[in-house]
This record gives C-alpha cells, structure tokens and sequence, in this order.
C-alpha cells in the first residue's frame, strides 16, 4: 500500500488541516500519517487560538515516520513560523523526501491569518525550493509572486514567475472571483489550464488542503502530475456537489461522498437490509 505523509496544523472542527488531509488521503486510497506543526482552536466561524508545536518536537515525529514508515509523499499545509519551516525542510533534506506538495496556507478560509510574517520569507528560502509543486491561491500568488492578479494573463505570468524564481512547479488555483474553478499548472515551462465546474456551495472550508492532499496521494500512487492535478480537482469536485451543511459559518466539505462500504450505511439501511 502507497503512503503518504500530511505535516499541518490541527483543526479541531475536523473540516481542514491535518483531520481534511487523513480523510482525503485514506479516500484516494493510500495509507496515511501525520506530524503536527501547530493546535488550532478553530470552527466554521474562525479561528480563536493557535499552540505552536516547538521545532525539536516537530523533528522527533518527522524521525518516528521516516525511521518506520517512509511516506511516498508528503503534503506540507500551515507553518506558523519560521523555525517550524526550517525544521520541516531540515528534516525533509536529510531523509531525501520525495513528491513533496506545498500548500503555502497563509490565511483560513473564515479570513484569519494563519502564518506570522517572517515565515513568509522561511518557506520561501527553505521550503518552496525543494518542493515538486506548490498550490497557492490568488493572494497567496500574489504574495509570492510581489504582483497583482486580476485576469487569467496575470495568472500566467504570476505562474511563470513562481515557477522560475523557485524551480518548482505551481498550482496557481482561481476561485476568489477570479476564473471560478479554473486552475492553471505551470511546470517545465509549460502552462496547463484545468477548467472545473463552479459548485454553488458556500461550504468550503478546508478545500485548499483537501486538494493539495489529494494531489500528494496521487502522486504517491504514481500517477504523474498533470493526472494527479486532475484527479484531485475531481474529487473535490464531488466532496462539494455531496452539498455537506454544517457549522453556523463556512462548512466543511463531505470527504467521504463516495464511500460505500457497509460499515458507512446508517442504521435505517441497515435495518431494513438485516431486518435486526
């Protein structure tokens, strides 16, 4: 069975961070594991506190994984701060991680800021240069690409830059008002559109990390990336048709829309197919 790892923070409301990225990655059917970088006290509404994981301890649950049981990806979400980024890309070095996904979180989808400033420049210098792609949305992009963006032309210049300047390849995602469900992968200097169909859904919390996991579990299988792309933005593409409605505030998707084992059916279906 092929692997994957998620280093994240923690949403105790289970819609994103680290418990998105365990539903994701077990529902595409890989083996999944975690090393948490930071505790959120967060829901639906937003975000009331972070506990940061200290680096040392962060380093000692990236050695349990790698020294047991060697991930075929491994997905990076939120990153606080600085020395966490640097531990993680310390850690990451030395074990010689493959098909590593960067989803550079920097604010929550309630709007609260989940990164301080000086990590900005930590996972520019230490993680974004060893990364297979990075998934950042339209004001991650423009962050890291020090431009605005405001057309599909922006997005593929803004692509291109991040591309270029990191060596890496970009998952510019569209959304924000911006090409709705339209994404655009840049990689070996090449630009490929991936047009989605928009899905009125107000619930959608946690879909950044729900796609950048599904991306790294794909990748762990072997698919390559373009395919991996594809198959990740199906899936959330389905968790978001499934019309989940929880929470007074941006809902979480329904990870396991397509989960049909017996083991998932409500105590009615079981009832009437058992006659108990």
């Amino acid at each position: 069975m092929r692997t994957a790892l998620s280093i994240a923070g923690s949403d105790c409301s289970g819609g994103a961070g680290i418990q998105a990225d365990l539903k994701t990655m077990t529902m595409q059917g890989v083996y999944a594991m975690c090393a948490i970088t930071a505790l959120t006290a967060q829901n639906t509404t937003g975000v009331r506190d972070i506990f940061e994981t200290t680096p040392t301890f962060l380093k000692e649950q990236l050695d349990a994984v790698f020294e047991d049981i060697v991930p075929d990806a491994v997905k990076i979400g939120m990153v606080s701060s600085g020395e966490i980024v640097e531990a993680i890309a310390e850690r990451l070095m030395h074990y010689s991680a493959k098909n590593i996904v960067v989803d550079p979180v920097m604010v929550a989808t309630s709007g609260s800021s989940l990164i301080k400033t000086e990590a900005i420049r930590a996972l520019i210098e230490n993680l974004l240069p060893i990364s297979t792609v990075i998934t950042p949305n339209i004001p991650e992009g423009e962050i890291l690409a020090d431009m605005k963006i405001e057309s599909k032309a922006d997005m593929e210049t803004a692509a291109k830059k991040i591309g270029n300047d990191y060596h890496c390849a970009v998952l510019l995602k569209g959304g924000h008002s911006l090409c709705d469900a339209d994404d655009l992968l840049y990689q070996n200097g090449e630009l490929i559109w991936f047009h989605g169909e928009r899905i009125e859904n107000p619930n959608t919390h946690g879909t950044g990390c729900t796609l950048s996991s599904a991306i790294a579990a794909n990748l762990a299988k072997g698919f390559p990336l373009e395919i991996a792309v594809r198959r990740a933005k199906d899936y959330i593409s389905g968790a978001l048709a499934a019309q989940l409605d929880l929470g007074h505030g941006s809902g979480p998707m329904n990870h396991a829309f397509d989960l049909n084992s017996a083991f998932a059916k409500e105590v009615e279906s079981y009832e009437r197919e058992t006659h108990f």
